[in-house]
């Protein structure tokens, strides 16, 4: 089924209220699991209530999905700011969506987190002032992030390396909470921020700076997982054919995402994440949740863990980080299951 099929088809058939069934069935996958499979070996599965909006909007669609695999008690446990992988490893929950420099930081300090799937692309929008006019412009100038452990400081740490630049010398870094980051690069305070959804749709809207990155279109960046499904390793092991359903249902809910942009959108606004339903939407619809068909998850494993591993902020090779926190028998099996 061709993307350009499916848009068309969505307006006709979903603004008139078909059902999440009637979504999956559309995209050629059903939504019961395999007939053959055993039930899951336990009915209750955790999921990240996550702090940041948009992104990972996948693991609401899925509810429903959730429940058709045989998760009859489907919980989304809230945390703070960049606190999910404390919960993994906590055993609080058992599945989360998050950047993936953010897991093989977690992995190379030995945490027990285990990277399962790659979800979608295209999260994060680095922009400039007029003082910024690439990636290499960044010397000497001021970036703004939350913490030096934040995942944004990961990606832009990673992306400066990339082309040549020591993000540990060469950028002045500003730590504030995001609403204030985004007021000092409203005021051009400081001269580069990296945008969130929906943060990148509200600066633009405001034709407020200048994108030097769009992770969704900009090569490299496009061409590697953003976002990917961590998993408590405790839960895989103790319950394999569990984890296989829920990655499946991840995935398909991923893939209703890029069909139904509009469900998606409603649901976050609904669930108080974001209160801008254009901004979601326009965020979702940007977003090339489908492309988990066509990545190679260990590739994006290896491509960052490389960069992060050169300017010293993981000791363990891109080799060790697979070997120890990764496993895609699930995600490679569902490929080919649930393939278009």
């Amino acid at each position: 089924m061709s993307t350009q099929y499916v848009r068309q088809f969505s307006r006709r058939r979903f603004l008139g209220g078909v059902t999440l069934a009637g979504t999956a069935g559309l995209l050629g996958v059903p939504l019961r699991p395999v007939a053959a499979e055993p039930p899951p070996e336990t009915t209750r599965i955790r999921m990240v209530y996550p702090d940041i909006s948009v992104c990972p909007i996948p693991q609401f669609v899925a509810e429903e999905l959730l429940q058709s695999e045989g998760f009859t008690d489907v919980q989304y446990v809230q945390v703070g700011p960049g606190l999910d992988y404390t919960k993994l490893v906590a055993g609080d929950v058992d599945f989360a969506m998050r950047f993936v420099g953010s897991g093989i930081v977690q992995i190379d300090a030995g945490e027990p987190v285990l990277l399962l799937a790659g979800v979608h692309i295209g999260c994060y929008e680095l922009f400039g002032t007029d003082r910024v006019r690439s990636l290499r412009d960044l010397k000497g100038k001021k970036v703004g992030v939350p913490s030096l452990q934040d995942s944004r400081y990961l990606f832009v740490a990673s992306a400066a390396a990339y082309v040549g630049l020591d993000p540990r010398q060469d950028i002045d870094w500003v730590t504030q909470p995001t609403a204030e980051l985004m007021r000092l690069f409203t005021e051009g305070k400081i001269d580069a921020f990296l945008g969130f959804p929906p943060e990148p749709q509200e600066l633009r809207a405001q034709q407020i700076g200048h994108v030097l990155v769009n992770t969704a279109v900009d090569r490299p960046w496009s061409q590697y997982f953003c976002c990917m499904l961590v998993a408590s390793p405790k839960f895989v092991r103790a319950h394999p054919v569990a984890t296989k359903r829920a990655v499946r249902a991840i995935l398909k809910a991923a893939d209703i995402c890029a069909l139904d942009p509009e469900r998606g959108a409603r649901l976050l606004v609904e669930k108080g994440l974001t209160p801008r339903y254009d901004y979601a939407l326009q965020a979702i619809q940007e977003l090339p949740y489908n492309k988990w068909h066509e990545y190679d998850a260990e590739d994006t494993v290896r491509f960052y863990a490389l960069r992060l591993h050169e300017i010293g902020l993981i000791k363990s090779t891109p080799q060790k980080i697979i070997a120890q926190g990764t496993d895609w028998r699930f995600f490679n099996a569902l490929k080919k299951e649930l393939k278009g």
